[in-house]
This record gives C-alpha cells, structure tokens and sequence, in this order.
C-alpha cells in the first residue's frame, strides 16, 4: 500500500482535474445557446464541485494541505473552447465535442488512481467518483449526438 504522502499526492492530482471539470463545465455553460444545454452544465459545474470539495475534505483529514487550482493543461484547455467558440459563433456541437475531451481526460485520471493501492475508505470515494465521471461522459455524449443529428439535418 501507498504511504500517506502518496495518497495526498493522488488526491491532489484528483482534485486539480476535477477543478478542471468544474471549471470546464462552468466554462462550457458560457459558450452555448442552448438554455437547456447552459442549465445542463451548469448543473454539472456544481456536482463536480461537490467531488472537489469532498476530495479535499480527504486530504485534509489526512494531515495534507488541499490544491485549490485548476491545473495548467486545463486551463489551456478552456482558453481553446474559447477561441473555438469565437470562430465558430458560440456552436454548441463544438463545446459538446472539447467538453467530451474534457471528460475523457477526468476518466483517465481516475481510473490511473485505482490502478494504485489505496486504503479502502479513499478507494470507495474515488470509485464513487468515478461513476459520477462516467456518468457526466455519457450524457455529454448522448448530448452531442443528438446536437449533431440536428446539425445534420440543418
């Protein structure tokens, strides 16, 4: 098993990428037209949040100091939705589409924490966490689909 420092660090790299996810959400809530799809992320912003929050919650109890920063690919991230949105006139296809990358990222990160030897009651929340980004995947992809079909069909 990990020592404590180790599990500090994995959370702290969980909690960066979730603060992504919440930035990204938030972000992604500013760039479309759709209400339904504004209100859809924002909802999302706020769930991941709650992760977040919880994540540091961990890392404190653990005697550890919580980030609370978004990381550097993140942000460079959200500054590509934006000047993707710019040139493409706020299309909520194209904030769809880097959300989904956004989320491809959040998924990888967690499943390469689980891949490490937690202490069970960390292993439980960050499994939990999990569901939650595969949950968040997969509506942003049943999402994008359905506004690409109406692309198509426009």
């Amino acid at each position: 098993m990990v020592d404590n420092n180790d599990v500090i660090a994995i959370l702290n790299d969980l909690i960066e990428t979730s603060k992504d996810g919440e930035e990204g959400f938030r972000s992604s809530a500013e760039h479309v037209d759709d209400a339904r799809l504004r209100d859809f992320f924002l909802r999302r912003s706020k769930e991941v949040g709650e992760s977040v929050r919880e994540l540091q919650g961990l890392v404190s109890a653990l005697g550890g100091v919580p980030v609370n920063a978004t990381s550097i690919g993140g942000t460079l991230h959200r500054r590509w939705i934006d000047l993707k949105t710019a040139l493409t006139a706020n299309d909520n296809l194209a904030v769809l589409n880097e959300t989904e990358r956004g989320e491809d990222v959040a998924l990888a990160a967690y499943r390469d924490a689980l891949e490490i030897d937690l202490p069970q009651e960390i292993r439980a929340v960050v499994i939990r966490q999990l569901e939650g980004v595969k949950r968040n995947h997969g509506l942003v992809k049943q999402l994008r689909d359905v506004f690409d079909a109406e692309a198509t069909m426009n």
